[in-house]
């Protein structure tokens, strides 16, 4: 499987309730960036950039890393199911 770059294609798309959408590896890492330290400190913040750390390293990551990242999202309520 190739290296994952930032504008590598996540395993599915995920709609926040913002209007924007999460499509890119690039624009998942600039997600978890902008979370705050207290928001970087919870369990389930943590486990999503971990398995996006850990899908960079190894691309067979990606679908696990883009399920925590989603999971993540709607434990925060911040992700927008219906238009994913």
């Amino acid at each position: 499987m190739p290296e994952l770059e930032k504008n590598s294609p996540l395993a599915f798309s995920l709609a926040l309730k913002d209007g924007r959408k999460i499509e890119t590896v690039g624009e998942a890492a600039d997600f978890l960036s902008a979370l705050t330290e207290q928001q970087r400190e919870r369990a389930h913040w943590k486990m999503a950039i971990l398995m996006l750390n850990n899908a960079m390293k190894e691309p067979g990551y990606l679908t696990t890393a883009t399920i925590n990242l989603n999971s993540a999202l709607l434990y925060d309520r911040l992700s927008d199911p219906q238009r994913s």
